[in-house]
Parts: structure tokens; sequence; C-alpha cells
């Protein structure tokens, strides 16, 4: 139920930082914060108004439902029926919009996919999913940059690790993180059986500068010769750079640039990233108990999506959505339905 005094209570706010932006705001730090939280309020305060406008409509045509003029009074009925939707829709809309926004719903991401059980089986889907997540940000226009891969000897990928950066990022990829589960006849299972194989996606919403604090005496540096499966560039240089966080314990290691400081930059966005992940952790951890259902909840171990091939079919066990459009999905053309069925579900609760 919408309460009318919160809305009232949005609205003055509202009125009061355009009043601030119209006083022509000095210091330009308090122009960003006020510019930002008076953007973010527009279309809230705008669907405030439309739902207000349609509710004392509602109670004007009911004022005429009682009229002695029956003209009039069957206008009103007809015209009643369009307003009562149009308000119901109307409700819907704001109480979507306020609901409280993630804070990290606008960052980036770094996207780690690693192969699970299966073997080689595995590995290959592992690279369907990275294919999946490399079309899906070119459907939203974002951008996918490749940062660590690791080869299978048979095709597909032990471990990817890589970075999408746009609008919106974090906001619909959050629900990806979890056991990616398939089930299909391999290419070199002769009887026909089919296998379940799994491989496990990470998304972390990449930390800002301004997120973690990273002090040099905290570092442990290591370089080395790129050798092996996943060197992308083997060479006989000492390139390869793995970073270690002594008081977390932590280690990030990177060796697909030729160059050392290459190597080391990107080594560093994703350290800073789990290490902003572990504190973000610790802290959901202990509000954990105040939600008994989380389907933003991260946890690594869930199995939350089967891909079926047998049956073309994906069922996402989060919310129990079946959609037998497994080549769609995959192609990230259906994985929009998807992620939007995600959203509207952890709104809802």
């Amino acid at each position: 139920m919408i309460k009318v005094k919160e809305l009232e209570k949005i609205v003055s706010k509202y009125k009061k930082l355009e009043n601030q932006l119209n006083e022509s705001i000095q210091d330009r730090e308090e122009y960003i914060v006020v510019s930002k939280e008076y953007s973010e309020l527009k279309p809230v305060v705008k669907q405030i108004n439309t739902f207000n406008n349609l509710s004392k409509e509602i109670s004007d045509l009911n004022q005429m439902i009682e009229s002695e003029e029956q003209e009039l009074v069957e206008i009103a009925k007809k015209e009643l029926i369009d307003a009562k939707n149009k308000f119901e829709e109307s409700e819907k809309k704001l109480k979507s919009l306020l609901i409280p926004k993630d804070p990290l719903d606008q960052k980036d991401v770094i996207l780690e996919i690693r192969a699970g059980t299966g073997g080689d089986e595995a590995a290959l889907f592992a690279g369907d999913l990275l294919r999946m997540y490399q079309r899906f940000s070119e459907s939203q226009s974002w951008k996918f940059e490749l940062l660590s891969i690791s080869d299978s000897e048979k095709g597909g990928y032990k471990e990817v690790i890589s970075k999408i950066s746009g609008q919106s990022v974090y906001s619909k990829m959050k629900f990806e993180s979890g056991v990616h589960r398939v089930q299909r006849v391999p290419e070199t299972e002769s009887q026909g059986r089919v296998h379940t194989s799994a491989a496990s996606v990470v998304v972390l919403p990449e930390a800002d500068d301004v997120d973690v604090n990273i002090e040099e005496k905290d570092l442990r540096i290591d370089v080395f010769r790129a050798s092996g499966a996943g060197g992308q560039h083997v060479n006989t240089t000492d390139s390869a750079v793995r970073i270690t966080h002594l008081p977390s314990g932590i280690a990030v290691q990177q060796q697909d640039e030729k160059s050392q400081h290459k190597n080391k930059a990107k080594a560093m966005i994703v350290l800073k990233t789990r290490l902003y992940d572990h504190e973000r952790k610790k802290q959901s951890d202990e509000i954990a108990d105040q939600r008994k259902s989380q389907i933003g909840s991260g946890d690594r171990s869930e199995r939350i999506r089967t891909y079926n091939f047998p049956q073309g079919r994906v069922t996402d066990h989060r919310i129990n959505l079946t959609l037998y459009k497994l080549d769609e999905i995959l192609n990230a053309v259906g994985l929009d339905e998807v992620v939007s069925s995600l959203i509207i579900a952890d709104q809802g609760e």
C-alpha cells in the first residue's frame, strides 16, 4: 500500500533540491551531489503526479456517477473503467520506482568463469557461457575485455576472467553468479548418453580507487616467465606477474600480456575487485538473517541454472522459470528475458 504522506515527503524533497539548484550552488562537489539526487527523483515525482492525477480523476468520476443525469452517469461509468486501469498501471510503476536501488547497480563488473565437474565437457561449456556473455554485452552496448584466459587442451577454457563496462552492467549481471549446469551428449560419447557437467560463474562489481585502499607494504609482487596452457604469449622474459595481498591472503596471477607493466595493471584491477567483494561479503553475511531468500545472494556454490540440450530448455531454479529457448538464450537473444524475470522477482521480494 502506497502511503500518501510518504509521497508528499518525496515531492517536498524534490522541490527543495530544485530550489537549491536554481539558487546556484557555488561548491562544485555539493552541486554534483544535489544534481544527481535531483535527477534520480525526477522520474519518481513525475510518476507521483500521474498517480495523484488519476486518483483525483477516479474520485471526480465517482461523484459524477451519483448524479441524477442518466446520460452523464453512463459516460462517467465508461471513463471510470479506463481510469482505474490506468491507475493500477501507474501504481505498479510507482511501486517499482520506490524500491530502494542497489548502490552497486551502476558499476562495471569483473566476470570469472571456471570449468567445474565434467572434465573436457565442462571446459567446453565454460566456452559456451563466455560466448553467451560476450554476445549479451554486445546487445547491451557494453564493452567486453578479456583479462585472463586458461585454455583447455581439447577446446573450451579452464578459467576466463574478463571485464565488462558500460551502463548499469552490475544491475543485469549480478544474478549470474553461481553454478551453471549443462546436460547434453558430448561429442566423444559413442552411446549417445546424456552427461551432466558444470561451470561456475562469479560476477563482482568492479572496485573504484575510493572503494578499496591498498597499501604497498601489504603487497608481495612476484614476476616469472609465462608458460604452459593459458599463456597466450609464452615468452622468454619475466613478464608474468603474481600479486599477493598479505593481510587477506588473496592472490592474483596475470600472464597474458607481453608487458610486465600491463600484466601488473590487469592483476591490480582483479585484486582490488576481489578485496572489495571480500569486504562486501563480510557485511552481507552480517545482515543475511534479515532476508530468508536472496535471489542475488551471489552464493557461488548454489546451482542456479540448468541448460538441457535434449529438451532444448533452460531452467532457472531460483524462480522456477523454464523456457524452451536454449539456442536463443545461449546466443544471448533470449537471455534478457531470464534476466528481466530475475529482476522482477527480486523487486517482488
